[in-house]
């Protein structure tokens, strides 16, 4: 498998730079590995005069590059981490760049963010939130600087550790003036509780330790409520939480911010391991937020945290020699390498070997739960909403609300993505998706060989799987694409999709 040799070649690289500059002592030869790919990755998108990374390596034909602010931080974190020669220098310089990015426009909801990039231009009167700037880049950005007070302050000079403590007092104190979080908006809620109390307790602002405090106690309270994260069962941003969860139990500034983070750290494994298949190397749907169906093959942050433990033939990755979709996420390592997986016992071979078919419910909320079934070689994932929630084009949750995986003979994964419907109730059971959704509903199907004339109304036949279909939709049509095909079903209030595995 091409990504072994790769990765093969990067332990001998890791290894060699660790003569000079140890990796973290927790960090197995194989995070190694994928901690110098990923720094490897960022020297190519380097841009030595802006001091700063490219969003991509060329450009497309036609189109402009842009210059990316949070990702230059991780890349710089991973520069210390390497410290091959020159990588202190150009890890300060970019930091020094950085600094310059944040946005002071005190009573403004977006005073002490940072632009994602230097070439879009300053917020104005009219401007909106997450279109023309981002709060959460204060976040991001900020538990990075923090990474670098707490495990490199030796290698700042000092007038730069004064410029990043100030930076991150302007990122509390502006996310502080917005107003606009709460303790359920898990990602950034984990990462601002532990800014809060770690600006509290470096600037000495005891009022700021005992506010994060609890708000940090908010989450927690949250997540005992049934064991969960309302942001349910995301790839990419799973593996945010588990970030900001890694800050609390390592680096958190209080005892009982690493005890509460260590005991949702372990609680949140223990979660994905029931919904992950290990043969299948992905998470069952439902996803609340994703950006692809199968972590094979794009770069999902809940991948990459487990890249640093399994064997690479295990991991949940892309391969690394071809063009990476969702790329920049792979720049993250930096900061989950220095804070190191910490996976129960209990929960890892689910991780290592598929642990036996199952059926899976876990409730979210009061009005919403997820639901899967994962048999050996199919998966199948739905949540139950309460008709609550649609997914669609126009959906900025990016939710996928039914899902099916499955192994063909090539070995390469076919999935089923509903990613158009009105509100919806789904709900996985053996080798059955049912779902309810008034209105017209668009299913994508992917899978080797995949061909449109196999595609009727009643029944899919597909490469290694047969799924048919019960519903009283009016209207179906097929419109093929490169990479997927799509199914629309015009005026269902109904459907039941059972699955046949059709090769040994």
């Amino acid at each position: 498998m091409l990504v072994l040799l790769i990765l093969g070649v990067f332990l001998s690289r890791a290894a060699t730079a660790a003569e000079a500059a140890p990796a973290p002592a927790r960090l197995s030869a194989t995070g190694q590995a994928l901690l110098a790919a990923s720094v490897r990755f960022g020297d190519g998108l380097w841009d030595d005069r802006a001091a700063l990374l490219w969003n991509s390596a060329t450009a497309t034909p036609g189109t402009s590059r842009k210059h990316q602010v949070r990702e230059t931080v991780w890349y710089a974190l991973g520069l210390m981490l390497r410290d091959a020669p020159g990588d202190r220098a150009r890890s300060l310089r970019a930091l020094d760049t950085v600094l310059g990015q944040q946005i002071t426009d005190p009573g403004q909801p977006w005073d002490g963010t940072f632009f994602r990039s230097p070439e879009e231009p300053q917020p104005g009167q009219f401007s909106q939130r997450w279109f023309d700037y981002d709060s959460n880049w204060r976040q991001f950005i900020g538990t990075g600087f923090a990474l670098f007070l707490i495990h490199y302050e030796d290698r700042l000079p000092a007038d730069l550790r004064t410029r990043l403590d100030d930076s991150i007092r302007r990122a509390v104190e502006g996310e502080l003036g917005e107003k606009r979080l709460t303790p359920n908006y898990t990602n950034i809620a984990l990462l601002h509780g532990f800014l809060w109390t770690f600006a509290g307790q470096r600037l000495h602002r005891a009022d700021w330790v005992a506010a994060g405090e609890t708000w940090a106690a908010a989450v927690y309270d949250g997540f005992k409520a049934h064991n969960t994260f309302e942001e349910y069962n995301s790839p990419t941003y799973y593996g945010v939480d588990l970030y900001g969860l890694a800050l609390w139990r390592a680096d958190g500034p209080t005892d009982r911010l690493r005890r509460l983070g260590a005991e949702m750290e372990a609680g949140l494994w223990r979660d994905i391991a029931g919904f992950y298949h290990a043969g299948l190397r992905n998470l069952a749907g439902p996803y609340d937020r994703a950006y692809g169906m199968d972590m094979t093959h794009y770069v999902a942050l809940t991948g990459v945290w487990l890249g640093l433990v399994l064997d690479p033939a295990l991991a949940p990755l892309p391969d690394l020699a071809k063009p990476l979709e969702h790329p920049l996420d792979f720049i993250a390592v930096s900061g989950l390498a220095l804070l190191g997986a910490q996976i129960p016992a209990d929960a890892l071979p689910h991780f290592q070997s598929f642990q036996g078919e199952r059926q899976v419910t876990r409730i979210i909320t009061s009005r919403r739960t997820a639901t899967a079934w994962l048999g050996d070689r199919v998966m199948i994932g739905g949540e139950i909403t309460s008709l609550s929630r649609s997914a669609g084009a126009t959906s900025r949750t990016i939710f996928y609300p039914a899902t099916i995986h499955w192994r063909p003979s090539t070995g390469a994964i076919g999935w089923v993505w509903l990613r158009d419907t009105p509100r919806i109730d789904a709900r996985a059971s053996k080798n059955t998706l049912t779902v309810t959704a008034i209105g017209d509903s668009i299913f994508r199907l992917s899978a080797p060989s995949l061909t449109a004339a196999n595609l009727t109304r009643d029944r899919w036949t597909l490469p290694g799987l047969t799924v048919d279909v019960e519903t009283d939709a009016n209207g179906f049509t097929v419109t093929p694409s490169e990479n997927f095909v799509e199914i629309q079903y015009r005026e269902a209030t109904r459907f039941v999709l059972h699955t046949t595995i059709t090769t040994p």
